[in-house]
């Protein structure tokens, strides 16, 4: 299935313990692509040999439980909503998937660059009333509701939080409504996506307008083979594909 063009939320019922109000003052916006072999996690599938794509969808499929599971654990104490924001399925396959993964609330990506998908979930969750909201992906075999609790933790002092990633990127960022309207744009425009460069980019476009970013712990995301080997010690890593 093609991009889908924009598209409003998708509420599937009440979201209960399973995933907090949306349209509440803290809003966490989870960032995932449909695992279909071929179509994800392409650069960790090309070093994983002939079953590459196959494999590497199966770990993208393991990843989004595992960041899920840790979300909804984390809304459920600390009252945020959350939204699954959705690329490569329309609208009907995205219903379907949400029930089959638990999640009450999703939405399309829509088209664009990186950078324009995370400003459109900015905008949504901002125009929905929300005075808090935090982006990630679904690449962190680590991630744990600590974190989440702290990025919100830290929107409550500063404008703008953000996790470093160890190979330059970063794996979570947020904005509070005052940092939304101070930085507009800026720290999604012109970034240097994919690159080594991209965290310390954002925090100069940040620097530019006034906001002092808070930063939480390095993390290592998931996204080519090197990445793997801190995790192939384990017997039976808790993320690995089932």
């Amino acid at each position: 299935m093609g991009p889908d063009r924009p598209q409003g939320l998708v509420g599937l019922g009440p979201a209960g313990p399973r995933g907090g109000p949306v349209g509440g003052r803290r809003c966490l916006v989870v960032l995932a692509r449909w695992p279909s072999p071929g179509r994800c996690k392409r650069r960790l599938a090309a070093g994983l040999g002939l079953a590459g794509t196959v494999l590497a969808a199966r770990i993208q499929a393991r990843l989004l439980r595992h960041t899920l599971a840790v979300a909804q654990a984390a809304s459920s104490e600390l009252g945020f909503g959350l939204v699954l924001a959705v690329d490569g399925l329309g609208p009907g396959a995205r219903r379907r998937w949400g029930q089959q993964l638990g999640v009450h609330h999703l939405c399309a990506q829509g088209p664009g660059g990186l950078g324009v998908r995370m400003q459109r979930q900015w905008q949504r969750a901002f125009g929905a009333g929300a005075e808090q909201v935090v982006l990630i992906g679904t690449d962190l075999p680590d991630l744990a509701a600590a974190d989440l609790a702290s990025a919100f933790g830290a929107l409550e002092a500063g404008p703008l939080v953000l996790g470093p990633a160890q190979d330059g990127g970063y794996w979570l960022i947020g904005l509070n409504r005052s940092g939304f309207g101070r930085a507009g744009a800026a720290l999604m425009e012109g970034q240097p996506w994919g690159t080594a460069a991209v965290l310390e980019c954002c925090l100069r476009a940040a620097r530019r307008r006034g906001l002092a970013a808070q930063l939480l712990r390095c993390q290592s995301d998931l996204d080519r083979r090197a990445d793997l080997a801190p995790w192939l010690d384990c017997a039976s890593p808790a993320w690995w594909p089932v």
